[in-house]
């Protein structure tokens, strides 16, 4: 089902009030900026339609809830097919990191992961053997630099990652393009996996942990600057992402036995997500 215009409105408009309202009806949507506009999309022309009334009705949303569940809603499968198709590269990117998690059976096949982490390795024995990172590149192997987000250890590594990449992936694809989102995560991998290897030396790493990072700063940062309906996250994710790092950098994961934590991956990718919202926030402000 293809996405249809609902409404073209200046930057100015402040939509936050309407787009609350459908989230509380759960009428799947996407809003984008174009030629200095906010542009509303839904998935076909029978829900455009009735979206278009329901603005026309409540410009500022329904604060004091006098409307009820007034507007048709998708069968499950078409709004969740709907969703997948207004996030292609929010979707594209999960559907790979599955195929590479069944591929490499969540951490446990070596012989695939070597192919796909920051410096190729050998096992021998109980050692592993990386080679350095040059011999790798000169060997044209410069898909190292971030396909390490893709290699998961575990079914819980994989099911959190996955689930907060869904969360902030269709945010951004939503507020600036798939094609921005594709950069920034590509970015911010190459940033946090080279932030790792600097400082843990030659190991074995992976995850889109440090993507996160930078999908969050870049949010917040850019929330910061110019508020927008996409980039508002709930109270106190941020606070608590915070929290979290500072408790992986204390070193206790780690000394409580659930593993070693990509500590160096986490602090570069959000400090190259602060730096992109830095930006694009900038940018935005500007325009308006």
């Amino acid at each position: 089902m293809s996405a249809v215009e609902v409404l073209r409105l200046p930057l100015t408009v402040d939509l936050s009030g309407f787009i609350a309202l459908l989230q509380r009806l759960e009428v799947p949507y996407r809003v984008s900026e174009e030629s200095g506009e906010q542009v509303l999309w839904v998935p076909g022309a029978q829900l455009a339609e009735q979206v278009r009334g329901l603005y026309q009705r409540f410009p500022d949303g329904d604060p004091h809830f006098q409307l009820q569940q007034e507007v048709p809603q998708a069968a499950p499968r078409a709004g969740i097919l709907a969703q997948l198709m207004a996030s292609r590269v929010t979707s594209l990117v999960l559907l790979l990191t599955l195929v590479v998690a069944g591929l490499t059976n969540l951490g446990d096949n070596f012989s695939v992961i070597r192919w796909l982490s920051f410096q190729d390795f050998q096992i021998q024995g109980d050692y592993i053997y990386f080679s350095t990172l040059d011999e790798g590149l000169a060997a044209g192997q410069w898909w190292r630099l971030v396909t390490p987000m893709l290699i998961h250890f575990g079914i819980l590594h994989l099911a959190m990652n996955a689930m907060w990449f869904w969360e902030l992936g269709r945010r951004i694809e939503a507020r600036q393009g798939g094609p921005v989102l594709l950069v920034l995560t590509l970015g911010f991998s190459l940033v946090s996996d080279y932030a790792q290897y600097l400082s843990s030396g030659p190991s074995l790493f992976g995850g889109l942990s440090g993507v996160l990072y930078g999908l969050l700063g870049h949010c917040w940062v850019f929330q910061r600057l110019a508020p927008c309906p996409a980039y508002r996250l709930p109270s106190g994710v941020m606070a608590m992402m915070l929290v979290w790092l500072l408790v992986c950098l204390s070193g206790l994961i780690t000394a409580l036995g659930f593993g070693a934590i990509a500590n160096g991956a986490h602090v570069g990718g959000l400090a190259a997500g602060c730096a992109t919202g830095l930006l694009g926030g900038a940018l935005a402000r500007l325009r308006r």
